[in-house]
């Protein structure tokens, strides 16, 4: 069963369910990423997934992040890994002694361009991310707006001058646990600590708000985002995340383990 949800579609069968859409605004690419509070996805699933994007007109499907136990049913299902990614925690105990590079600004600088982002920002921030990750990670509106509405609380902040947005980061809290959604600064102004100020601005309101704990991830290859957090205390968990992808064949459809599943109620 297929139902919509806000522009983006939830493809339910019994209790498993998904969401899916077009990725970055491409017809031809679908993400599918499970959703919470619901089993883990199984292969049979995952493949009525893929047929539905399959009779939609998709020809290629990604996930979001996944865990190692989250990716078994879609890498039974033939996915394979599109990237990897390092997945870094921070417990919130200390936040003062963090090592900063040279050129960086002072841990309690704040530059007078931060502020709360505004819905006329939108705009700016997606040419920012443009210009700040490869085009696989582009975020478009839609996934803007997903990542501001993922949890119950957001802080969105920018960094600007003159007119133009120069970095960004959305920081999401549900409960006792904090995410760090997302980082980016102009390739044009790096190096001057204004990541570092952005997510210490989001640490002290997980803190203030009595978060326990807080995650973020970023490609393997992404290492001066992996020493940026390193040094202001997250350390690397032992198992990282992963991004998949498969191909959707035309005639998915008429498989005949989808034939045998169609409308079942698990």
């Amino acid at each position: 069963m297929i139902s919509r949800v806000d522009d983006s579609d939830v493809i339910r069968w019994g209790r498993e369910q998904a969401r899916a859409g077009p990725w970055q605004g491409d017809v031809r690419v679908a993400y599918l990423v499970p959703l919470p509070g619901g089993p883990a996805p199984s292969v049979g699933f995952v493949r009525w997934a893929m047929a539905e994007l399959s009779a939609r007109g998709f020809s290629r499907v990604v996930t979001n992040a996944l865990s190692p136990i989250e990716q078994v049913a879609f890498l039974g299902a033939g996915f394979d890994v599109q990237e990897r990614l390092y997945l870094l925690g921070h417990d919130l105990g200390h936040l003062g002694s963090a090592r900063r590079s040279k050129g960086d600004m002072a841990d309690g600088s704040v530059p007078a361009g931060h502020r709360r982002a505004r819905s006329a920002d939108h705009r700016a921030v997606l040419d920012l991310d443009a210009r700040a990750f490869p085009t696989f990670w582009h975020l478009d509106q839609r996934g803007l707006d997903d990542a501001v509405g993922a949890t119950p609380r957001t802080r969105f902040r920018v960094i600007t001058e003159g007119e133009s947005v120069i970095a960004y980061a959305l920081t999401g809290r549900a409960r006792r646990r904090g995410f760090l959604q997302r980082l980016a600064v102009d390739p044009c102004h790096r190096r001057r600590g204004l990541g570092r100020v952005l997510v210490l601005d989001a640490l002290r309101w997980l803190r203030r708000w009595g978060t326990e704990r807080v995650a973020v991830n970023t490609p393997t290859g992404n290492q001066a985002a992996v020493a940026l957090y390193e040094s202001l205390g997250f350390q690397r968990e032992p198992r990282g995340l992963s991004v998949l992808t498969a191909p959707l064949a035309s005639d998915l459809r008429t498989r005949p383990w989808v034939e045998r599943r169609e409308g079942s109620d698990r």
